[in-house]
């Protein structure tokens, strides 16, 4: 795994914990085939929804979309 996948997965991780108010330690943190599809599903659909043109998105956008993400 790539060091920008760990930080993804990592994050992964650190918010499931955090929304199940459980230890990471308390539960399984293997990366199994299912969340990496997840993962990857979320990321392709960010990007479409991102879009202007193509090979274009801004780092402003996708933080405006986390902010509108978390507000839901």
């Amino acid at each position: 795994m790539t060091e920008r996948a760990q930080k993804i997965w990592d994050t992964y991780i650190n918010g499931y914990s955090e929304a199940l108010m459980t230890p990471v330690e308390d539960f399984a943190t293997y990366l199994d085939e299912d969340s990496r599809k997840i993962i990857a599903s979320v990321l392709r659909e960010t990007i479409n929804q991102l879009q202007q043109s193509p090979g274009v998105i801004m780092c402003a956008d996708v933080l405006e979309l986390c902010e509108e993400l978390e507000a839901l």
